[in-house]
């Protein structure tokens, strides 16, 4: 059995005996003269109750829970024969604590009594997670029942099941959840509750639209995709509370590369580190190529994003003459470096250059930032305008409309996940960034599947289970956009933000007067809209 210590509580129960057992194996009597401890022999009555406690307590839990009584009673007699084997040996060191092989053989007893308890207290932790099992069991029985269901009555009947054990089901995680050691099984079961509680009503209305028109392929797929995400949901939960890995495939799996620093954000900061070394390092044959390499990799990275669409005129002339001021600093430091080893310089204007080189790299930070509020601006604006275009075209029955707003809208919000990514690249807020990725990867898994209910209904445009079904695929799309929205906000820098927003809006402003004097009505009233927007 795994010993490890998975939650706090464990933790906080087995806290006190730790330190008394500590302290009775750090006592130190007087050199000045022989005899008993008192403080030993209170220390040794203390751990006799400590353990007498943990014995009572786990019988209680034995009696009450039948399923694990037996691997309960066994830990407990494992514990009961350390404890009076502890008890005896304390005792005597306590009576003779100057003598080495007395101590020796109590820290002996004292590991073997603190490993019998954790084990009997991980054991007693059992109890809780074989709660949770009998919970995850009834929720995959109703989403089979559900999956399984052949009529409306029968939906609605095993739906209204499912809502009381997923309630139940979610209590328990909740309460695990918090109670966790380890972060990352935390924030994964923190995740997992949120996609059960995300998709129950898609649960309901996907299953609906199935029944009643399951001669569209669109409809299965929405509501496998729903079921996928539940059952998925609930695999998660299962392989935490067993304390093993949560599969590669899972598509719900969360790991330290969500919350990894952005690349070019990375690469700066790695490039900042390496110039600033000590002059009698300095290496020409090593450090030049590997310097000079990992600046044009950094360059290559501003030269992908100075290029984009979103990116103004201006930005990108700005960032590459910052490209370029970069390289001369690089040179001009890598020069004073060589000159600094033939003895022609000194500490101070090696100094000199590492500021200059830094200022220069500070400078190509700054226009990057702007060309990712330049992306963020003009792309999270207006998100649900190619949304309600799809929706429209589904409920007006035209299907040719709706595969042209579907495309529409699925490079809309393939945009919005670039951007978001984008941005990431350049923020080193953790937390921040993950969050920004979550959202930008459920919308990934979502947008298909609002472009499916469309489908459905462009079909069956008079179906009432067909347009709520797209009521709610439409609004569980609109909230993970809201989610990304704000996770982006968070890693862009304010200062950013304000300076680039106001040359925006004078851009529009100049365009708007521009489309006014040449008599443009429409531009001009799509330009005060943007601007409104912004």
């Amino acid at each position: 059995m795994d010993a490890q210590i998975k939650t706090w509580s464990v933790q906080r129960t087995l806290d006190p005996l730790v330190a008394q057992v500590t302290s009775l194996i750090s006592d130190q009597p007087s050199n000045k003269r022989k005899g008993r401890s008192k403080r030993a022999h209170l220390l040794v009555a203390n751990i006799i109750q400590a353990t007498e406690n943990f014995i009572n307590k786990a019988s209680e839990i034995a009696h009450e829970n039948p399923d694990m009584r037996n691997d309960l009673l066994q830990s407990m007699e494992e514990v009961k024969r350390t404890g009076d084997e502890m008890a005896v040996l304390s005792k005597e060191f306590a009576d003779d604590p100057c003598s080495k092989p007395k101590r020796q053989q109590m820290i002996v007893a004292a590991r073997a009594l603190l490993t019998s308890v954790t084990h009997l207290l991980i054991i007693a932790d059992l109890v809780d997670v074989q709660l949770i099992f009998k919970s995850i069991r009834l929720v995959e029985d109703d989403l089979q029942h559900i999956h399984d269901a052949s009529n409306q009555e029968e939906l609605i009947h095993f739906y209204k099941q499912y809502g009381k054990d997923i309630v139940d089901l979610s209590q328990h995680a909740q309460r695990r959840q918090h109670d966790l050691v380890d972060r990352l099984e935390q924030e994964n079961l923190a995740a997992a509750r949120g996609t059960i509680k995300r998709t129950t009503i898609m649960l309901l209305t996907a299953s609906k639209a199935y029944l009643r028109h399951p001669e569209l392929p669109y409809a299965r797929e929405n509501r496998d995709f729903v079921y996928n995400q539940v059952r998925d949901a609930i695999g998660v939960i299962a392989a935490i509370m067993q304390g093993r890995p949560i599969p590669p495939t899972q598509t719900l799996k969360l790991d330290s590369s969500l919350s990894s620093v952005g690349d070019l954000t990375r690469a700066l900061n790695e490039f900042d580190r390496i110039v600033m070394m000590k002059p009698q390092k300095f290496n020409e044959q090593i450090i030049r190529p590997q310097l000079e390499e990992r600046l044009e990799s950094i360059i290559s990275g501003a030269a992908l994003l100075a290029d984009s669409l979103s990116t103004r005129e201006d930005r990108r002339d700005r960032i590459v003459q910052e490209c370029n001021a970069v390289r001369q600093a690089l040179q001009d430091l890598l020069d004073e470096y060589i000159q600094y080893s033939r003895k022609k310089s000194s500490d101070e204007n090696v100094n000199t250059k590492i500021q200059a080189m830094q200022t220069k790299t500070r400078d190509l930070r700054k226009q990057l930032r702007k060309a990712v509020v330049d992306h963020v601006s003009d792309t999270f604006l207006a998100t649900n305008v190619p949304l309600l275009a799809l929706i429209d075209a589904a409920r007006r029955g035209n299907t040719q409309l709706v595969e042209e707003t579907s495309q529409i809208f699925m490079e809309h919000a393939s945009k919005l996940i670039e951007v978001a990514n984008v941005a990431c690249s350049m923020s080193d807020q953790v937390e921040g960034i993950k969050l920004v990725r979550l959202a930008a990867m459920q919308i990934q898994h979502l947008s298909p599947q609002v472009v499916n209910a469309a489908r459905i209904l462009v079909a069956r445009s008079t179906s009432k289970v067909a347009l709520e079904n797209m009521d709610v695929f439409r609004d569980t799309w609109e909230k993970y956009v809201r989610l990304l929205t704000e996770a982006v906000d968070e890693i862009t820098t304010i200062e950013d933000f304000l300076a680039v927003s106001e040359n925006h809006i004078l851009e529009d402003i100049n365009l708007c007067i521009q489309a006014m004097v040449e008599r443009n009505p429409d531009l001009s009233d799509e330009l005060d809209l943007l601007i409104n927007f912004k």
